[in-house]
């Protein structure tokens, strides 16, 4: 069996710089060509080929970067933790794997081009174009939440038909048929056509009752201001952010209406806040930080040779409170 000893001696090395590099000691100064180098003589000796798979393959990563490209400013991705929890879940998985997180970079700024043999997660609803100017590489693009499909890239979505469905089933069964949608606008936004399409199919679908427009909550208190003032007042709403949701209840509060006597309320996301309004906010829980987790791992695999374009969707979960008037499952 080959020995330390043997591998530096092919590889043209000390023993000692064989040992460090063997064990992925990242603080020792030599270049990407020694490490090759090693690495290659000791696999073609046969030293220990499992660990040296994994210790490769950690020396691969290492040496990649990732960056990330929102398409919401600071001042958005503040208001709504949805996107930040994104950003939160990416940057775990890159400590996790030893990857280089690069840069964070907004779509409403100037974009530097990133290198060639980096990855690129794209988070929100941006155009091609815009993204392709930084990185070229579709392999080594990741879309997050993007709900136009574009299948030559790889993907990580929630899955809206079902977090759409779960709120409006729990709504419907409690007897509501009169149901509003308050919600973002914006190419691919996929909430609003599961909404039309379920109330659609249960016989109940008002336009009348549909409003689209921003994602804070001050444009959650402006739709519902806009529905209470309409010829058809409806007895729920489901809202597509628990932000949104937020505003809305603060619109229903001033003007009188109780809720979930008067108004029932479903929001989505479930961040932290939407357990301490009042009353608490019953809401569909999506999991953005495993989305960001996701679309890290689909770059790994990408970084090893995977070719075929890969597509995650996140389920979602219902988590009933006081705002819908129904029992906690």
């Amino acid at each position: 069996m080959a020995t330390i000893k043997d591998i530096a001696r092919e590889a043209g090395v000390s023993a000692a710089t064989v040992s460090r590099v063997l064990n992925n000691d990242l603080s020792l100064a030599v270049s990407d060509d020694t490490r090759t180098r090693v690495f290659a003589v000791a696999e073609r000796l046969g030293y220990k080929p499992s660990r040296l798979r994994q210790l490769k393959r950690e020396t691969e990563l290492s040496s990649k970067a990732i960056s990330l490209l929102l398409w919401c400013s600071a001042e958005e991705e503040r208001d709504d933790p949805y996107y930040g929890s994104i950003r939160r879940g990416v940057e775990l998985r890159c400590e996790e794997l030893g990857i280089v997180l690069g840069q964070t970079l907004r779509g409403r700024n100037p974009l530097p081009p990133l290198r060639a043999d980096d990855g690129l997660i794209v988070v929100g609803g941006f155009d091609p174009k815009e993204f392709e100017r930084l990185h070229a590489d579709k392999s080594t693009t990741v879309l997050v939440d993007q709900y136009v499909e574009r299948l030559e890239y790889d993907s990580v979505r929630t899955h809206f038909r079902q977090a759409v469905d779960q709120a409006l089933s729990h709504l419907l069964a409690l007897g509501h048929r009169d149901i509003a949608f308050i919600g973002g606008g914006g190419e691919g936004e996929r909430r609003v056509h599961h909404f039309s399409r379920m109330m659609q199919n249960q016989g109940c679908y008002d336009a009348g009752l549909v409003r689209t427009g921003g994602w804070s909550s001050a444009d959650g208190y402006r739709m519902m201001d806009e529905l209470l003032a309409g010829a058809t007042r409806p007895t729920a709403c489901f809202a597509a952010s628990d932000p949104l949701a937020v505003g809305a209840l603060r619109a229903l509060h001033d003007h009188g209406v109780k809720v979930p006597a008067e108004m029932a309320i479903v929001g989505f996301d479930d961040i932290e806040m939407a357990a301490y309004v009042q009353p608490p906010l019953t809401t569909v829980r999506a999991y953005p930080e495993q989305m960001g987790k996701a679309a890290v791992q689909l770059l790994a695999e990408r970084f090893e040779g995977r070719e075929a374009p890969s597509h995650t969707i996140i389920g979602t979960k219902l988590i009933v409170r006081e705002t819908s008037g129904g029992m906690p499952e």
